[in-house]
């Protein structure tokens, strides 16, 4: 049986780290791997995270490198990419292993994605998580909110996550579509509504999905990086 890793990218998470780490406890004792990848924090995440993990790992800031570095230490045939803000539901690890071992017709599937729960006071967030599952069956454009998976085969295939510090998902997503056509998952992941609310759900929906279009006319990614609000840390 393919075993499986889930890779989880952490900074500055002390907060909640170890609720996250607990939810993926029944994993772990079914045989998961939970690797947890640490970009520089500095509020005590890691010692939190120790003792909850199979291995924490230290390495550049950034979701791209975070994940990369998780994946290349993993021991799993099956890689689950998980934010620290977003829950699987239960048996998440047989869900992924049987959906990549069914019948595919001539090209057998190698990654996927859940449909996502966003979780927060709003009432538009369930609108925005129906609008974030139909447009990624529409697409077959995944985003990290929806667990992103794969088999290691594939994710090496594919180069892993591109050295871009936003939209890092959707050009993973493009690489493995080359491979096979995503398993859209029905069962739901929940996230943390906190980056919509934080900023306003409506000026957010409107912030990605302006980021989103200038990504498809190929501004640079640092440049929508910036306009998204992430400023690289100094050491």
């Amino acid at each position: 049986m393919p075993r499986t890793s889930i890779i989880v990218p952490v900074l500055d998470e002390a907060a909640t780290v170890e609720t996250s780490l607990r939810c993926l406890a029944p994993f772990r004792q079914a045989g998961a791997e939970v690797i947890v990848v640490d970009g520089g924090s500095r509020d005590g995440t890691v010692a939190i995270a120790t003792p909850h993990a199979d291995r924490v790992l230290r390495g550049p800031r950034g979701r791209d490198s975070q994940m990369n570095a998780g994946a290349a230490a993993a021991q799993g045939d099956i890689l689950v990419f998980l934010h620290a803000d977003t829950r699987l539901p239960g048996s998440a690890d047989r869900i992924v292993r049987d959906a990549l071992n069914a019948p595919g017709g001539r090209t057998r599937r190698v990654w996927g994605r859940f449909d996502v729960t966003i979780e927060g006071k709003s009432p538009l967030l369930g609108l925005v998580a129906a609008l974030m599952n139909a447009r990624s069956r529409a697409t077959g454009i995944a985003t990290g909110d929806q667990a992103m998976f794969a088999t290691r085969a594939a994710f090496i295939c594919a180069g892993g996550f591109p050295d871009i510090p936003l939209m890092e998902d959707i050009e993973l997503s493009r690489r493995l579509k080359r491979i096979s056509a995503p398993v859209c998952l029905a069962a739901r992941v929940s996230t943390s509504g906190r980056r919509w609310e934080s900023r306003g759900v409506v000026r957010t929906i409107l912030l990605m999905w302006r980021l989103r279009l200038a990504h498809f006319f190929g501004t640079a990614p640092d440049r929508l990086a910036r306009q998204y609000g992430y400023v690289p840390r100094q050491s």
